[in-house]
């Protein structure tokens, strides 16, 4: 079995290059020898995988977080053209692991391992944002202005990190003034808020607690301009799970969606910040495109 690992030193505040020898030893003690490249810049992991789908990887591996699987599936599903992708391997050995995590793989590196020896496949659903793909979460406004907040924060870890952030955004929070249209739907306003999910975790929270990831939808979480006091209500509830139920909030799901904004907003793919500014926008679900490693 020729297999390609894709290795972000920096992932998991560049604990995982540390890690190197004992992804080896996994892949070894389930018989096989992968072909094990670090990359050395963001985005290098988006070339890396479309060239080793390209060059007939029997599976190519992600070793990293969120944002690693981001750069390795983009590559994949760049490759795969009009079809399903090369098998899509993961060791999850980021900081939250919310992909990984919610598609019930397991942690432990050697397990990782054997189940990406097995060969055993399943057909997930990937999302297209303009140019972009994605395979958990993205979305536009104050999310991924949480997400710029996180970045620049260099002491905290964990989720942890992911509550203070979220804290300092809210004090600078302004609503963009967006058109929206949505499958039977649409929004034309002041917006605080839209999450377009794939899985129900990003960053450590059930932003979509009951989206699934090979339903051929996506699921979305939407809220308009409302008093401050109304969205730290709604933050409250997110930690409970219930925010979907808050009369300010649509939850609904679809397979497309398109978006106008001014100022133009800020975008984040699996927690990775794709855009500072974008005025169009279209998501679109592919259904069955990703082909993933799970047992």
């Amino acid at each position: 079995m020729n297999v390609k690992v894709i290795l972000n030193p920096y992932a998991n505040r560049w604990r995982a290059g540390s890690r190197v020898a004992e992804v080896r030893a996994a892949f070894t003690a389930v018989g096989l020898t992968p072909d094990i490249v670090q990359t050395s810049q963001p985005r290098e992991g988006i070339t890396l995988a479309e060239t080793a789908a390209a060059e007939g990887c029997d599976a190519v591996v992600a070793a990293g977080g969120d944002g690693t699987l981001n750069e390795v599936a983009n590559g994949l599903l760049r490759a795969a053209g009009n079809g399903p992708t090369v098998p899509f391997g993961i060791l999850p050995i980021g900081t939250a692991n919310d992909f990984s995590d919610m598609v019930g793989l397991p942690r432990d590196l050697t397990q990782a391992a054997r189940i990406i020896a097995a060969g055993k496949t399943r057909q997930l659903d990937a999302g297209r944002i303009n140019d972009h793909f994605f395979i958990n979460n993205c979305a536009v406004a104050m999310e991924p202005m949480i997400t710029l907040e996180n970045i620049r924060m260099k002491r905290l870890s964990g989720e942890i990190r992911y509550v203070v952030a979220l804290l300092k955004g809210l004090v600078k929070l302004k609503a963009w003034q967006m058109e929206l249209r949505w499958d039977g739907g649409g929004y034309t306003g002041p917006t605080y808020l839209l999450s377009v999910c794939n899985g129900p975790r990003t960053g450590g929270f059930y932003m979509a607690p009951e989206a699934a990831v090979d339903d051929g939808l996506f699921d979305f979480v939407f809220a308009p301009k409302v008093p401050k006091r109304t969205v730290l209500a709604i933050l409250v509830r997110l930690f409970r799970k219930t925010h979907i139920f808050h009369p300010q909030v649509v939850y609904g799901r679809t397979t497309h969606i398109t978006i106008t904004s001014q100022p133009g907003t800020p975008i984040h793919a699996d927690g990775e910040i794709i855009a500072e500014a974008a005025t169009h926008i279209e998501y679109e679900i592919l259904p069955g495109k990703l082909t993933l490693l799970q047992s």
